[in-house]
């Protein structure tokens, strides 16, 4: 069963309101000009391309972070109940021009991974917006995470229509990935956020702890294996082998359960981690690929390549300058090669002749969960540095979602709370709102 939740002046002398009048006329005429030119810089801006399609991005752009529009996650969210227990969940899908519901056959029609972005979205929401209505929010939405956690400890990921757990499509299954890692994220996100409800405090700590001991079994003593894959050298005890994105989501999760319960095994699990993510990151100032971080394997991908904000993060609280430095390698040198290149979504190397060189690149699709770990990225290296160059940097990143991208359109509507899913070609973006951006796209403002 579903259930959707005048200043006015007085003049006297006929002299001195003609020259007050012209005085008026003129500083209005001025007024115009300049919000003429800083509509045409904002129109204009990112869409001049030097040779090779790269885009040149303004030094400066004013942002107005505090535009932060939950319409449009509200048409998301749904209040549903299961087993006499009230919960919530997140739409996946919406679809232009109507923005209704849609199901994926065969995962479902919402999800642990977006339920838990959403948690995450909402605390930093509330800290601006104290909200008894959005700590309610948060709560059903635990409720969820809670509700897919696995027997193995894991949590399965998709939920059917008619409220049952996908445990089988390859997306779905309670296991060591990206899901089940931002659950543990979002959970130790909320457990301070609903110290009012005692009883779902002590069930969350309940489920981290269940989550833990298979994380630490399968994380623990890592063997420190290299392997050459398409001629680059890799670590091989990352979750999946490979998957330096999804260590990233590991460490951010792992940090706050540290911070609560003082285990002296996870700073361990994090530097195992941290030493892959590290071993993942080719070239440097001066040579291709400018400390990049890779994703999987060969590859890079903008999606979810949270690597520079894992280290910033674990860097910080436990003291570790090897991790910030890594981190501002990618952030100094491979960010303003991104911005050159006008955002591509994908890069695969390989080394030849002892040097990195380009396997591919696809510049499309590119998407709001591109971006966002880029705006955390340069935002945690301004707090932990004071540069000012992080937060300049961060104006131009942020930039996209107002139309200084390939196809110079606005990907962030401040009207509706929508982020379009995607840019799918210069001249051309993917008008529906899913989830996944809508809530990435919130994230970014609120930083």
């Amino acid at each position: 069963m579903v259930k959707y939740l005048g200043t006015r002046l007085y003049f006297t002398n006929e002299s001195i309101i003609r020259m007050r009048l012209n005085i008026l006329y003129g500083t209005a005429a001025i007024v115009i000009l300049l919000i003429v030119i800083s509509l045409r810089g904002i129109i204009f801006s990112g869409v001049a391309y030097a040779d090779g399609g790269n885009m040149r991005l303004p030094h400066r752009v004013v942002e107005h972070h505090d535009e932060v529009n939950l319409e449009h996650f509200n048409h998301l969210f749904m209040a549903v109940e299961i087993g006499q227990r009230k919960m919530a969940v997140v739409n996946i899908y919406s679809e232009f021009p109507d923005y209704l519901y849609a199901i994926e056959p065969n995962e479902g029609f919402a999800c642990v991974d977006d339920a838990a972005r959403a948690i995450v979205m909402l605390s930093e929401y509330i800290k601006r917006h104290p909200s008894d209505e959005i700590k309610h929010k948060i709560k059903l939405l635990v409720e969820f995470i809670l509700y897919m956690q696995n027997d193995n400890g894991y949590f399965n990921n998709f939920i059917w229509h008619d409220l049952s757990i996908n445990t089988s499509y390859r997306t779905s299954i309670a296991e060591m990935n990206w899901w089940s890692f931002r659950a543990l994220w979002s959970l130790e996100v909320a457990h301070d956020l609903v110290a009012f409800d005692a009883d779902l405090t002590g069930r969350i700590e309940k489920a981290v702890d269940k989550a833990m001991v298979r994380i630490k079994r399968d994380l623990a003593a890592p063997h420190h294996k290299i392997e050459n894959v398409e001629t680059i050298s890799l670590p091989t005890w990352l979750p999946g082998k490979y998957a330096a994105d999804q260590s990233a989501v590991a460490i951010i999760a792992l940090l706050p359960y540290y911070k609560r319960s003082a285990d002296a095994q996870i700073p361990l699990i994090i530097d195992g981690l941290a030493r892959g993510i590290m071993q993942m990151q080719k070239g440097d100032e001066n040579n291709f690929p400018y400390g990049m971080f890779l994703s999987w394997k060969n590859n890079w991908h903008a999606w979810g390549n949270s690597q520079a904000y894992a280290l910033l993060l674990a860097g910080r609280q436990l003291d570790r300058k090897d991790y910030i430095r890594s981190a501002l390698r990618e952030i100094d040198y491979f960010y303003p090669y991104l911005l050159r290149q006008g955002f591509p979504g994908s890069i695969s190397i390989r080394r030849e002749a002892g040097i990195f060189v380009k396997a591919g690149e696809q510049s499309f699709p590119q998407i709001a969960y591109g971006i966002r770990p880029m705006v955390f990225a340069l935002s945690e290296a301004y707090n932990i540095t004071g540069d000012k160059k992080y937060s300049a940097r961060l104006a131009e990143v942020k930039s996209w979602f107002t139309g200084n991208n390939r196809a110079a359109e606005i990907i962030y509507d401040r009207k509706s709370g929508r982020t379009y899913d995607a840019i799918v070609s210069p001249s051309g973006i993917n008008m529906n709102s899913g989830a996944e951006s809508t809530i990435e796209g919130l994230l970014v403002r609120l930083r």
